[in-house]
């Protein structure tokens, strides 16, 4: 099967950064399905894991991807979710081969129904942003999706990236939360509008110093860790998807008592903890709420087929920033 994958972690200008290649296709046993990818969408954690581990060449090759929508062409002997026909969408695990590969094994506990009303490209951008959000939001802070918190604030640092997008949307929609998300270009900024921010702020200069509920921080972690203090309210709740490169004083939030919260999308399917079907269950009520109109896509660019050039290019971009909702690549070369 086709696939696109490494052997050594090289800068995306390198024309070896990322290879077309044939490999073997997999075979589902127990609870994998066995998916024809149609689509993939590109993640900066896609980036990152591309040159993690640069002194290092791998044996095998490496294929990267944590997001897909496709068909199951087979199920294990395990499987109750889903079966041969099914379309679906998923982000994978970090500890498996990705999904830029023709077929690709996931567990199906983490997979959920297409929604109907998106085509295959479209469903592809929603999977690991929506996981990423949901479980931050409701899982790690707390905040009540049925509204319970209706009428806080909540600042949302990075709110035109590809997780922002779909927080947007949750705290608007689901939470009723009132809003404010950064953004520093006329075309970001029109995005958050759209996705329903009330209001956005220049996250190109200081952060005003107005207190929040709640802060979503989506990039740079240590950029903003010396402003929390500031921004965050008495008992506020911070919510971080990006690691600290250096240590951080806990101790300036200890007089408000402010929480931090941390998400690792990859936690469940990493460690196999015991809630492992929660994304299934989030993905499945996320397709409702698509196919309801609650939600809606975030694929704001589809780049083409799926090969290492056109990877190479979304890679490219995302690693000098100002991408806008997700990018998507759909369809394999002949």
């Amino acid at each position: 099967m086709k696939a696109v994958g490494l052997y050594r972690h090289l800068p995306i200008d390198h024309p070896e950064s990322l290879l077309d290649l044939e490999v073997e296709a997999p075979v589902a046993t127990g609870r994998d399905l066995l998916v024809e990818v149609k689509a993939v969408s590109v993640n900066p954690v896609d980036a990152k894991r591309r040159i993690a581990g640069k002194d290092q060449a791998e044996t095998a090759p490496k294929i990267l991807g944590w997001d897909a929508a496709g068909v199951v062409t087979a199920a294990g002997p395990d499987c109750r979710l889903f079966k041969p026909g099914d379309a679906v969408y998923y982000a994978g695990s970090v500890i498996r081969p990705g999904s830029n590969s023709q077929w690709q094994l996931v567990d199906e506990r983490i997979v959920g129904r297409k929604p109907a009303n998106l085509a295959f490209a479209e469903a592809a951008a929603l999977p690991l942003t929506t996981l990423t959000a949901w479980e931050l939001m409701f899982d790690r802070m707390g905040i009540s999706k049925a509204g319970a918190h209706e009428g806080r604030s909540v600042l949302i640092l990075g709110g035109a990236g590809g997780v922002g997008s779909i927080a947007i949307q949750l705290a608007k929609k689901l939470a009723k939360l009132k809003v404010t998300a950064s953004a520093s270009r006329p075309v970001s900024i029109a995005w958050c509008r759209s996705l329903g921010a009330d209001e956005t702020v220049d996250h190109s200069r200081p952060i005003e110093k107005r207190e929040f509920d709640f802060i979503l921080c989506f990039h740079s972690s240590d950029h903003y860790w010396r402003s929390f203090p500031a921004i965050a309210k008495p008992q506020g709740r911070i919510g971080l998807i990006v690691r600290t490169t250096r240590p951080v004083d806990l101790a300036i939030l200890h007089d408000k008592s402010i929480a931090v919260c941390l998400e690792g999308m990859f936690t469940r399917s990493t460690f196999q903890t015991p809630d492992l079907k929660a994304q299934h269950e989030v993905l499945e009520e996320t397709a409702g709420l698509v196919e309801a109109g609650v939600l809606k896509g975030t694929m704001t660019r589809n780049l083409g087929r799926i090969d290492a050039a056109n990877l190479r290019k979304a890679h490219k971009m995302l690693e000098d920033g100002h991408v806008t909702g997700k990018l998507v690549l759909e369809g394999w070369p002949r």
